[in-house]
């Protein structure tokens, strides 16, 4: 008798530690090893962003692009090494993604008041996100903690799993519901477009070749993006991409959507509703981003002992 319970006490330890090694993000969960870790975070994000405000959306898609690629777990920010097949070099990121010195800045001040790395690269690109939306004056929203970083990258994984701005509405619901989001998320998210901007040859087809397009909005694009060359000319996302606002999705009902993904949220499919909500409502659209962020930011976040905290967010320890 004596055994056997011994041997349930035993598994009942080992379940509850397994239970801590895989445990869920929190809200607090730098509450008591470094509070000032996420007023940190903050004000260097507002500072960058009010030194140049596109920062704030590079921010963001940084996140985005992260959990796109095998969860939320700062992959996207390691370097090319002998080992490591860097997402930086993907399709999606090459040339385009940007924001890696803020990140680089966080992390040095946040372990500074630290007094040791015990703030993972995954949160501060999920909590840098947040802050950056914020500063343009858009919602603000609990960031869960917790994540740790990944030691591994995957280039394949990120040309694969990033949506291309040259994808159908089917693609685009089927590629938003691999990552568990439905096409709320999709809609919403999309929504991040309402700030910053985008290269000539992600939009060059669309303005040359695409007829659901108003013909003075394709005659303003295509002054700054010619048929040939130019190709990292840039063009704001919509009219105002240094501000959270709603006229986004003013614009798809506009045909002035600037990249072939973001029309084809509004050409006669399930989400043209959900658009022409957003496009009048924008406390509506801000709450519902709010919760599909969070959604986002929840997707495979290493936890417990997986992973690590990386010193360096560029490098594995």
């Amino acid at each position: 008798m004596a055994s056997r319970s011994f041997l349930f006490i035993y598994v009942l330890v080992m379940f509850c530690l397994a239970g801590m090694a895989f445990s869920e993000l929190s809200d607090d969960f730098y509450h008591h090893i470094c509070p000032k870790a996420l007023p940190t975070i903050k004000r260097v994000v507002v500072d960058a962003v009010r030194k140049e405000r596109r920062t704030g959306a590079s921010l963001l898609r940084l996140h985005f692009h992260d959990c796109f690629v095998n969860g939320c777990d700062a992959s996207i920010l390691l370097d090319q090494t002998s080992t490591i097949n860097s997402e930086k070099t993907s399709r999606a990121n090459n040339n385009s993604a940007r924001g890696f010195e803020v990140i680089d800045k966080i992390k040095s001040e946040v372990d500074k008041v630290c007094g040791r790395p015990v703030v993972s690269c995954a949160d501060i690109l999920a909590v840098a996100a947040r802050d950056s939306v914020v500063a343009l004056h858009g919602p603000s929203w609990k960031v869960k903690l917790g994540r740790r970083d990944s030691t591994t990258a995957s280039r394949t994984a990120a040309n694969n799993n990033i949506p291309t701005p040259f994808m159908d509405l089917p693609a685009l619901i089927k590629n938003f519901k691999k990552q568990g989001l439905d096409e709320k998320d999709l809609v919403a998210l999309s929504g991040g477009h309402t700030l910053g901007f985008a290269q000539c040859f992600t939009f060059r087809n669309r303005i040359y070749n695409e007829t659901n397009i108003d013909p003075t909005f394709r005659r303003q694009r295509q002054a700054n993006c010619p048929r040939s060359g130019g190709d990292s000319n840039l063009a704001p996302l919509d009219p105002t991409p240094a501000l959270f606002d709603s006229k986004y999705f003013s614009d798809l009902r506009s045909k002035k959507g600037l990249l072939h993904t973001d029309q084809a949220l509004f050409s006669g499919g399930k989400t043209d509703d959900l658009v022409e909500k957003y496009s009048k409502n924008l406390g509506m659209f801000s709450k519902d981003f709010a919760k599909s962020m969070i959604k986002m930011g929840n997707i495979k976040p290493l936890t417990g002992k997986r992973g690590q905290i990386r010193v360096n967010c560029r490098k594995v320890n």
